[in-house]
């Protein structure tokens, strides 16, 4: 049994008995704290700024995970959530990132599967926090420098205009959510006058090219837009 977990306290908010017993009985074997909510309207009263992760399940009575999920992020809460489904789609996969989600499991899954996750995705966010303590945001070796405007991709400095900075800094800063054009519009232009949506892939075809085999993170999903996924990065 691990014990370096143990300040680390963990939300399951599943409305199936089962499930939250097995996901607590092994999660604490990994050395976490864990508190059990069994629907959303009770994981809004228990959470707190004890907790570092949030298990959800999407399909619940009364509030469903999502819903949960997506008014937190409105109340810009940006605490981890790891998504719990029977549904195994690729339309509830993008909702789910879309929202804000950090991670999507398909039930019925195993134990060590969820480990993982768990630890990855505690992990991502430990680094991204700290990064954020010196105003850089990192993705391994790409790394933005917030204050001096600056990306080095394997410690080589990588020249973006003003309009590519912005798009980059959109898509790491909120990996896993998909951005419209009409966002990364609104977002990245901001003041720049009017400008088309088609300019928006001209801009991030340039990007991709710019920043080496990070370009391959950034994803096109027709019909949505456009998000930073670091697990399309080819070795």
């Amino acid at each position: 049994m691990e014990t370096n977990n143990s300040s680390t306290s963990i939300l399951i908010v599943d409305d199936e008995p089962d499930i939250r017993e097995i996901l607590q009985f092994n999660l604490r074997n990994e050395g976490y704290d864990i508190d059990l909510a069994e629907s959303a309207e009770q994981a809004a009263k228990m959470l707190g700024p004890e907790h570092r992760l949030i298990l959800l399940d999407v399909m619940m009575g009364g509030i469903s995970g999502f819903k949960f999920a997506d008014r937190l992020r409105k109340e810009d809460n940006d605490i981890p959530i790891i998504f719990l489904t029977a549904k195994d789609t690729e339309n509830d996969m993008l909702t789910g990132f879309s929202i804000g989600g950090d991670d999507y499991i398909s039930k019925p899954f195993s134990i060590k599967e969820v480990v993982a996750r768990v630890r990855s995705v505690l992990k991502r966010t430990e680094s991204r926090n700290n990064s954020a303590q010196k105003n850089i945001l990192a993705v391994n070796d790409l790394k933005i420098d917030l204050d001096t405007r600056t990306v080095t991709v394997d410690r080589e400095t990588v020249e973006l205009t003003k309009t590519e900075f912005n798009i980059l800094v959109l898509l790491v800063r909120n990996t896993g959510r998909i951005f419209s054009r009409a966002d990364i519009l609104d977002k990245a232009w901001k003041d720049d006058g009017v400008v088309l949506e088609r300019t928006v892939d001209v801009h991030i075809a340039r990007l991709r090219k710019k920043i080496g085999d990070y370009g391959d993170c950034i994803v096109n999903r027709t019909g949505y837009g456009y998000t930073f996924n670091l697990q399309n990065k080819q070795p």
